[in-house]
């Protein structure tokens, strides 16, 4: 299942993002971009440098919702920040359940290829992103790698659509939520087993609708140290310092699970917004409720999470038939 237009992702992100949080602290790290407020939010950093950037000393203090549109930006750095700012917003979520892997900071990002590793034999396997250390996964494995700034054997971009079309299994690479390539990818990979990963995987339960089988993304299990090492250019040692990877898997049962948690969360925190706005205005206060634009916020996201559970239900029942 597909949505329409691949703009509409980027308005879901936006939608399930917007928040009132400010911003603590920001830092475009070498490798990382981190995003703080009560929550922290990651997302890979561009790798051309640049000296003419308009806004450094002014992302602190920003509320999220003023940054996650920053997503659908052309400018590479700008829709880090907007990706930054998006997970540190979905941060505030619990978890959806999975398998935590414990063996993340020894191994890193290698730890996620290990775990599907007994599936992928005598598969075609292609690997958008080239992660350090996966040369012997490249020689146990029919493996692919499609890099933007190709080594050795990789392939450049235009790979992709000669390549994934045919492949079993495509691990995709978060960051191409943030360059815009995400969408042609899930597309091209619609006859594979897809899973994005990374520590830019937003968490959220829609992914389903983008062909999207296994979520790989980061638990953060010590904020201050994983900010830390972001900032002091920290690579895979996001996993010695505060972060491991948790995978899920989202299949209809699991993602119609996820769903009505977040829909109860969500469903309660409209309610207790809309108390607050009959209250506001029952006081006979004449401007405007404000926390209105919160609550616009939380009736979209509801009225997204009813219409991708109702797609579920009728897909799974459907199946049962």
């Amino acid at each position: 299942m597909t949505m329409s237009h691949p703009s509409e992702l980027y308005e879901l992100l936006i939608d399930h993002a917007s928040s009132d949080a400010t911003v603590t602290e920001f830092t475009l790290g070498l490798v990382w971009s981190a995003c703080k407020t009560q929550q922290l939010g990651l997302a890979m950093s561009p790798s051309i440098p640049t000296r003419t950037l308009s806004w450094p000393g002014t992302l602190v203090g920003k509320p999220l919702h003023e940054l996650v549109s920053w997503i659908k930006d052309w400018e590479p750095y700008a829709a880090t920040v907007g990706m930054a700012a998006i997970n540190c917003s979905l941060n505030r979520y619990e978890l959806p359940a999975g398998i935590t892997l414990l063996s993340a900071a020894s191994q890193g990002n290698l730890a996620v290829f290990e775990h599907f590793l007994p599936r992928l034999i005598n598969k075609k396997v292609v690997v958008i992103g080239r992660y350090p250390g996966i040369e012997p996964y490249a020689n146990a494995l029919n493996l692919t790698i499609i890099e933007r700034q190709p080594q050795a054997h990789d392939l450049p971009d235009p790979a992709a659509e000669y390549i994934i079309p045919d492949a079993d299994w495509v691990f995709i690479t978060a960051s191409s939520i943030t360059n815009k390539t995400f969408p042609r990818l899930a597309a091209l990979s619609k006859n594979a087993t897809t899973v994005l990963m990374g520590p830019t995987v937003p968490w959220l339960p829609h992914w389903h609708e983008y062909g999207i089988n296994y979520l790989a993304g980061i638990e953060v299990v010590d904020p201050i140290k994983l900010y830390q090492t972001a900032a002091e250019g920290g690579g895979v040692r996001l996993f010695e310092n505060g972060a491991r990877y948790r995978i899920v898997e989202l299949s209809p049962s699991n993602c119609m699970t996820w769903l009505k948690t977040r829909i109860a969360q969500d469903y309660a925190e409209k309610a207790q917004l809309s108390a607050a706005m009959d209250y506001w205005y029952g006081s006979g206060k004449r401007t405007r409720f404000p926390e209105f634009n919160e609550l616009q916020n939380v009736t979209n996201r509801l009225s997204r999470m009813d219409t991708s559970y109702k797609q579920l239900w009728d897909e799974h029942h459907g199946a049962l038939e």
